[in-house]
């Protein structure tokens, strides 16, 4: 044990189920003492938690096969922190001033086994860093889709947390041509500006498949998938022989206001996948145990040379975070977005 504990702390906990969309009024702000740790145990001041679009299944209930548990009214939210341990128990082998990842951010405070924090190496410049979606994107792009010089590959969700580094990410794996899909012009014209996508898709009046034709007239060589629905269709469309598609995510279940975020649907040209030769997989990160340690090596060395940047933006305060996550399900953020806590 060492420093002085604050006396209470506050958590995010979810008040009602949602009929729909989550938003602000379903969520509470309550106050707790804050917890002495026991045996293997650390308490953690969060300095970020992440806002991420996965919330919507926790809290719809449809947690067959993802590896978190189901928020009933009542819970704590839950999510990937940053924090700095300011208590540890004797037997605990982190000390009070280390910086930790955990899962338990959407509180200012967290009591945490310490088995369950990993201690951030200092590869990446910024602790926030770590808080950022391209595991997913750069283990999709080498282990399934496996980008080659020359490729055209196409990013589903762009302006997501996923996309603003998978679109950049393919671009130095060795890809010719890069383009993406987002929901508004304002996004597309700073895919192309701001991280170097080619082309941008935006579902409207033109069909998605018109403007994939016009954007990669020779078809696609790669598709990384985050939203799915009538975005993984058109994909399909326009795939080339020999295609590798990787699908790591399903905004479009996710992000309708029906349903309880645990289903996207999409209807696929079977036949085209035969006889085009296309691969189809989605990526799990547990299944590739050593990805993250790889991404984040290389992760900070393109962010210290300039290569690549970590677009993001900083929500003040717990009292901000329920509105950040409604505002994440409208579409209204760029890049990763994470709630950041005061120093107490």
């Amino acid at each position: 044990m060492a420093a002085v504990l604050p006396s209470t702390t506050r958590e995010i906990q979810l008040a009602e189920l949602p009929g729909g969309l989550p938003g602000p009024e379903h969520f509470t702000i309550t106050q707790k003492p804050v917890p002495l740790p026991g045996p293997g145990q650390v308490v953690v001041r969060n300095r970020y938690f992440l806002v991420f679009p996965g919330l919507r299944t926790l809290i719809g209930g449809q947690v067959d096969g993802v590896p978190l548990p189901r928020i009933h009214p009542g819970d704590s939210l839950f999510g990937p922190a940053v924090g700095e341990v300011i208590a540890a128990a004797p037997d605990a082998p982190l000390r009070p001033g280390d910086i930790v990842t955990h899962l338990l951010g959407w509180r200012e405070h967290a009591l945490v086994a310490a088995a369950d924090c990993a201690s951030p190496c200092e590869v990446l410049p910024d602790p926030v860093a770590h808080l950022s979606s391209g595991s997913a994107a750069y283990g999709a792009l080498t282990r399934l889709a496996e980008v080659r010089p020359g490729d055209t590959v196409f990013v589903t969700g762009a302006a997501g947390a996923v996309g603003t580094l998978a679109g950049p990410v393919a671009r130095l794996l060795g890809a010719e041509r890069v383009i993406g899909s987002t929901r508004s012009q304002d996004k597309a014209e700073r895919l192309r500006a701001e991280l170097g996508y080619d082309a941008v898709v935006v579902p409207g009046p033109r069909s998605l498949d018109e403007q994939l034709a016009s954007a990669a007239p020779g078809g696609i060589d790669v598709l990384l998938d985050t939203v799915g629905g009538e975005q993984l269709t058109a994909a399909v469309r326009a795939a080339r022989p020999g295609a590798r598609f990787a699908l790591v995510g399903a905004l479009s279940g996710q992000l309708s206001p029906r349903g309880d975020g645990g289903s996207a649907s999409a209807e696929i040209d079977t036949f085209r996948l035969v006889t085009q030769g296309v691969s189809l997989h989605g990526y799990s990160g547990q299944d590739h145990p050593g990805v993250a340690e790889e991404w984040a090596r290389r992760f900070g060395n393109w962010l210290r040379s300039g290569e690549i940047t970590f677009p993001h933006v900083l929500i003040p305060g717990m009292d901000q975070a329920p509105r950040a996550l409604q505002e994440l399900f409208e579409g209204r953020h760029f890049g990763t977005v994470v709630v950041e806590l005061p120093p107490t």
